[in-house]
């Protein structure tokens, strides 16, 4: 079941080609200027293409769904860690060392799980099937039959602590910042394939609830800016910022992960409506990928307008949500929607007992 999964994985990623390279393209970006627009394209086409390849992509495992309780709670315990982080900083006690070194191996085995498919469709056929022989101790304490290790699996998770190596080492951020960018990738990556909503009134619940959260936290204190730009490690995406007459105390602009993995988890759940519901005039799942790039890019107009930070679930959230029953109406599907359940096929529900 392993080795089937890898194919079909490899084989997304293989569909997928001109998205991934298209990410590969946009870390050339920096190389061309520190300009605005620079900034707000590489956010909008990391942002956008994540979502929408970590949207398709074939994971190995069962994904952890989230119930309705689950979506209730999220904003209180998301508010709870970043009031916690705040504090911290403002007794004096920077929690950025731990907090990093925590993210950035999270990161590694991250790039060692999504670095496997993208790997096997540039590289020879022997790095899919290659396998390393494990000394005898190792293997049983693994419980390796036979006690070998593939070899695809084994390098990626040497990139992986290389690029945490890298992270972690005395480097200027600014000089190594797209290593961090990529364990968040990676990050986001992992994440969009971990959660599932088991409902759309669960995902529905749960980006409301993230979306009055952002705007408080945001627009109502100074807790989410600070832990923004205080604490440093790979759970945001950097650019590094235009220079200015008067330095600027973080010298990046900032486009948080959050932003991409909340609503990325709703449009992921939007294939499942594909799949299911089977829509005749629109797809579930491009809609509501085409409306988180048009809520990104009035995000970023709204920024470039007010020269403020912006609560990017805002514009994020309710345009993937109204996009889906927006779909759902010119689909004749609208009440299916508002009532779909992973764990109630509708066509089964239609049929007598």
């Amino acid at each position: 079941k392993l080795a089937e999964g890898e194919v079909l994985r490899q084989d997304r990623v293989k569909e997928d080609a001109l998205p991934y390279l298209f990410l590969l393209a946009l870390q050339g970006l920096p190389l061309l200027g520190t300009d605005r627009i620079y900034s707000v394209l590489y956010f909008f086409g990391v942002a956008v293409t994540t979502v929408y390849v970590g949207g398709r992509q074939v994971t190995l495992d069962e994904p952890d769904t989230v119930s309705e309780k689950n979506a209730l709670y999220a904003p209180v315990g998301a508010s709870i860690s970043i009031g916690i982080l705040y504090l911290l900083l403002k007794v004096g006690i920077d929690p950025t060392g731990l907090y990093a070194i925590g993210a950035t191996l999270f990161g590694a085995f991250a790039i060692s799980d999504v670095a496997v498919p993208i790997l096997r469709n540039v590289l020879p056929e022997s790095f899919a099937k290659g396998e390393v022989e494990v000394p005898e101790p190792i293997a049983k304490a693994l419980k390796l039959e036979p006690p070998t290790l593939p070899v695809d699996g084994l390098s990626t998770l040497a990139m992986g602590f290389f690029c945490a190596a890298i992270y972690l080492s005395p480097v200027a951020l600014a000089q190594k910042f797209l290593v961090s960018n990529l364990l968040a990738w990676a990050l986001a990556m992992v994440s969009l394939g971990a959660i599932s909503l088991g409902s759309f009134q669960t995902g529905a619940l749960l980006l409301g609830g993230l979306f009055f959260y952002d705007i408080f936290w945001v627009f109502g204190t100074d807790v989410m800016m600070t832990v923004a730009t205080k604490v440093e490690a790979p759970i945001k995406f950097l650019y590094t910022a235009p220079p200015t007459p008067e330095p600027k105390s973080y010298p990046f602009s900032v486009l948080g992960l959050g932003d991409v993995v909340i609503p990325g988890i709703f449009v992921r759940f939007m294939s499942e409506l594909d799949d299911i519901l089977k829509p005749q005039n629109f797809s579930y799942f491009s809609a509501a990928a085409l409306a988180y790039a048009v809520g990104l890019t009035v995000c970023f107009g709204v920024n470039e307008i007010t020269h403020a930070g912006q609560p990017a679930l805002l514009y994020l959230d309710p345009a993937c949500v109204g996009s889906a029953l927006a779909c759902g109406a010119a689909n004749g599907q609208l009440e299916e929607v508002w009532n779909f359940s992973k764990e109630e096929d509708p066509q089964e529900e239609d049929q007598p007992q």
